[in-house]
């Protein structure tokens, strides 16, 4: 069963539940913001879901209330940051806007990101940039459990290591590619199993590498191991990802036994391009313009009413889950009360709050 709540009580709830952790207004404001957003967008897996493993993680001491980037090196260019365990949807802005404003300054910049705790949905920080009309590019890795297996392996070594890039359009709305380097990102398995649904083959194997559809392998023990999308590519793509987003930032890279502990902590290098300092801006506008007009002309292919580009599907959702509503399945809601329960916040206040009051 599902229930559909207002995007606007939904943040509510979710900013009493952050607040009750320990967390300062504005923290737990963006916190809610952030992941009622993905909801909207309809990626359910970087949305409300994940509020249960944050409080279970601020509990265990993996995930620091109200902190803020703390700068290594600040070379104008060249920026790296300790994101100091803090809430990845407070680190991530307050970086991105650092990395912003530079790039505004120098034409460009990299910016190398470690120590965080989960950043959520990648594209929120492309956006970001996207409307100051620049460019950005995000290499993301994950250190929370093991759950994707190389190509060719049977057991998982790396997390779902997402890489997401934003490109300005003129007149028009942004292209907004955010994507797992995994078949599926690890919380759409997540909302699967709460929904009791299978999964598209080619996206897990069990634990002794068998092909299955079952998403309890990559939820709860016995656990199988994600695979890669694309086969040898997406693979390819996991590992550049943990090399720069982990590796190159410090953050540190996916190599530890199994554990029962709830953090996420992600690594992330960006790099952020204005493209009026390139001279190539006219051009730029002009080859935009017509690439999109000449792949929009083709034919849409059977079972499809036109051909997309990245953000488009997330903007069409949006507007439906305006209108009416944000579907929140029985298991998922069950689990924000039991996070509830943790910080001794009352579910009737929840509840309150969930009905607008």
């Amino acid at each position: 069963m599902e229930t559909l709540f207002k995007p606007k009580a939904l943040e509510r709830v979710i900013e009493a539940v952050v607040a009750a952790g320990g967390s300062e207004a504005r923290e737990a404001r963006l916190v809610a913001e952030n992941l009622v957003t993905a909801n909207l967008l309809g990626h359910d897996s970087h949305g409300i879901g994940m509020i249960p493993r944050y409080i279970d993680a601020v509990l265990e001491g993996g995930l620091a209330p109200n902190q803020h980037p703390k700068a290594t090196l600040d070379a104008g260019a060249l920026l790296a940051l300790d994101g100091c365990k803090g809430y990845g949807q407070v680190i991530g802005r307050d970086a991105m806007q650092m990395t912003i404003e530079r790039a505004k300054q120098h034409g460009s910049c990299v910016m190398a990101l470690g120590n965080t705790h989960h950043l959520g949905r990648i594209g929120h920080w492309a956006e970001m940039a996207v409307a100051e009309g620049l460019v950005s590019m995000h290499f993301v890795n994950v250190i929370s459990h093991a759950r994707v297996a190389p190509h060719g392996g049977r057991d998982a070594r790396f997390g779902t290591n997402p890489c997401c890039i934003g490109i300005p359009l003129p007149g028009e709305p942004p292209f907004i590619l955010d994507y797992a380097t995994s078949a599926v990102a690890q919380g759409k398995m997540r909302v699967a199993h709460n929904k009791g649904e299978k999964m598209p083959p080619g996206h897990l194997i069990d634990p002794e590498g068998h092909p299955t559809d079952d998403p309890r392998y990559a939820v709860i023990p016995p656990f199988g191991a994600m695979l890669a999308f694309g086969e040898h590519k997406g693979y390819g793509m996991a590992i550049a990802c943990e090399l720069l987003g982990g590796a190159l930032t410090g953050g540190g890279t996916w190599h530890y036994a199994e554990s029962s502990r709830q953090r996420v902590m992600n690594g992330m290098l960006v790099i952020v391009i204005d493209p009026k300092r390139l001279g190539t801006a006219a051009a730029f506008e002009r080859e935009a313009r017509l690439f999109l007009d000449w792949l929009r002309k083709s034919r849409p292919a059977p079972g499809f009413d036109y051909v997309r580009i990245a953000g488009e599907p997330e903007r069409e959702m949006r507007a439906k889950r305006s209108r009416d509503g944000i579907p929140v399945d029985d298991t998922t809601w069950q689990e924000i009360q039991r996070a509830a329960d943790k910080v001794k916040l009352a579910r009737e206040r929840l509840q309150a709050l969930a009905r607008g009051e």
